[in-house]
């Protein structure tokens, strides 16, 4: 019998997102990302990235960081045994420009992962630009679309593609919802996504100013 992928089911991705400034030049990035093969459980994936940013302008800034990834890559009971474990150093460029009202993103990034299957590990790199459009609608919604391509640089070259669309909440000045949806293509296979993602930017330029004072 031909395994069950759950291509057919709805799944949920559950994320957070922050950008915690530190500074004129830098902050840090947090991410959380909880994802099962079904809208409330059958997990899939736990990821956790971290990263320092580098602002070189207020449209301009490039990043350096890790992630951890845990994978059950199979959709069928029992669920929640993890069958690959993934370390992840990646370099990240992000460029922002205004057209009109819609807010353009333009992020750059190159992945090296470290992957470990149990009895066989593998090394590989891979390539990612997505293109994401962002439109006020008021000053509270907005809309928020992406595209994003994966480059495998080594063996069959496409690696996925995910199309999502968004509806926006901005809840304070630096923080906000999103919920929307997720069209992850691979070469054999598509997957249906429902996406809640809460996203914070703290700005603790004062926190770390008093705790390293400028002598006087």
């Amino acid at each position: 019998m031909a395994q069950n992928t759950g291509e057919n089911v709805w799944g949920a991705w559950y994320m957070y997102f922050g950008m915690n400034r530190v500074s004129e030049k830098w902050s840090i990035h947090t991410e959380a990302q909880f994802r099962y093969y079904e809208t409330t459980g059958n997990f899939n994936q736990i990821l956790l990235r971290t990263g320092a940013n580098y602002h070189l302008n207020p449209n301009a800034i490039a990043t350096l960081g890790y992630a951890f990834i845990g994978t059950d890559g199979t959709f069928e009971e029992p669920p929640g045994a993890i069958d690959s474990e993934e370390h992840r150093i990646f370099q990240q460029f992000i460029l922002k420009n205004k057209v009109g009202e819609f807010l353009f993103e333009h992020r750059y990034r190159l992945e090296q992962r470290f992957i470990d299957f149990g009895p066989r590990s593998e090394t590989q790199h891979r390539a990612r630009y997505r293109l994401q459009v962002t439109l006020p609608l008021t000053d509270i919604f907005f809309l928020n679309f992406y595209d994003e391509v994966f480059i495998n640089l080594q063996d069959e070259i496409f690696g996925q593609n995910r199309l999502y669309g968004a509806v926006g909440l901005n809840v304070t000045e630096n923080s906000s919802v999103q919920i929307g949806y997720l069209k992850n293509h691979f070469n054999a296979i598509d997957f249906d996504r429902f996406q809640i993602g809460i996203f914070y930017n703290p700005d603790l330029r004062g926190i770390f100013k008093k705790a390293n004072p400028t002598p006087n």
